[in-house]
């Protein structure tokens, strides 16, 4: 098990629900010892003018997963984990459907994360990959 603290999926889901992770539609599905998913329903709201999910929706997917799974290994009460890099290849297109994000941690320092995220869609193509580069950081005062 690689969480320093266990969020329910009600409570990760709870963080979702605000912003733009709520607008979009992004929900966590499963978390496992190692890992997280979560899923983003292909609507208009996260297409490009040409009807293909939006390259930036997908990051979005991505960088929200990858947040919330590395503030899930830290003691968020001293530290918060911000993200500093992010790169995405995308695949394949996508036009309907559901897209799913899993997140699995490729590297846990004291200052960074890395994170390995795989968006596919319902037929378990891989459609986008992303690394994702966390900064944890002394928790601001204010």
């Amino acid at each position: 098990m690689i969480w320093y603290r266990s969020y329910t999926l009600e409570e990760i889901n709870e963080l979702f629900a605000v912003n733009m992770t709520g607008y979009l539609g992004i929900r966590a599905t499963s978390i496992s010892s190692d890992s997280m998913i979560a899923e983003m329903p292909v609507t208009d709201k996260v297409k490009q003018p040409f009807g293909l999910l939006h390259g930036g929706a997908s990051v979005v997917l991505a960088e929200s997963i990858g947040s919330v799974a590395s503030n899930m290994l830290i003691d968020t009460d001293k530290f918060a984990a911000v993200g500093l890099e992010i790169n995405a290849n995308h695949i394949r297109p996508v036009t309907k459907g559901t897209v799913y994000a899993t997140c699995k941690l490729l590297h846990q320092g004291k200052t960074t994360h890395v994170w390995d995220i795989q968006i596919k869609n319902e037929k378990d193509a891989l459609i986008c990959i992303s690394r994702l580069t966390i900064a944890v950081i002394k928790k601001p005062t204010v």
